[in-house]
């Protein structure tokens, strides 16, 4: 519970996709950048590999393009199902947490959605050009005028689940389920 309240407060602090480059200045910030690389580049792989179940598949082109997200919102809630069924809370909190760090990520991303069709490849996970997800899934349903509304509901409800994960490890690490007093 501990680690997890630390990295969301550095997480406020230090997002990954702030675009102000700094100099690490702690070991504490050091080992939080470690693990957020290996956290996002997780939910990169596992958006990526949502896009490619459709290359496999005969998809239609919105929902090649939904895929991306539609995965990387399931991992997380698919780790936190897994564990709220075994019984093990702490472990489905973190399940939670995960989620709402990826919903605050795409939120970035669904608010870079005005920039254009095309993601430059300096932006991209991948290092190519590519399509803009939701610059297509916006202008398809007609809402890309309310991309920052969208973006800041999704970023909304991607802090309030970490701060309700962190809530609910708080009290599942300090329930006295274990005493019978």
């Amino acid at each position: 519970m501990v680690i997890f309240t630390l990295f969301f407060l550095l997480y406020l602090e230090y997002k990954p996709y702030a675009n102000t480059s700094h100099q690490i200045t702690s070991l504490t910030e050091y080992f939080f950048t470690i693990y957020q690389f290996i956290l996002n580049q997780t939910l990169g792989i596992v958006h990526e590999g949502g896009h490619g179940v459709c290359y496999i598949l005969p998809c239609p082109q919105f929902i090649m393009v939904s895929m991306g997200t539609v995965f990387q919102w399931l991992f997380p809630l698919g780790i936190a199902y897994y564990y709220k069924r075994k019984g093990n809370l702490t472990a489905f909190y973190i399940g939670l947490f995960i989620f709402g760090i990826s919903m605050d990520y795409t939120a970035w991303y669904m608010s870079t959605a005005h920039e254009g069709a095309f993601l430059p490849a300096h932006k991209s996970f991948l290092g190519v050009d590519a399509l803009h997800d939701f610059h297509y899934i916006f202008s398809t349903l007609g809402v890309l005028a309310y991309e920052s509304l969208i973006s800041g509901l999704t970023r909304t409800i991607g802090y309030l689940l970490m701060i309700a994960s962190l809530i609910g490890m708080f009290f599942e690490t300090f329930s006295n389920k274990g005493n019978k007093n």
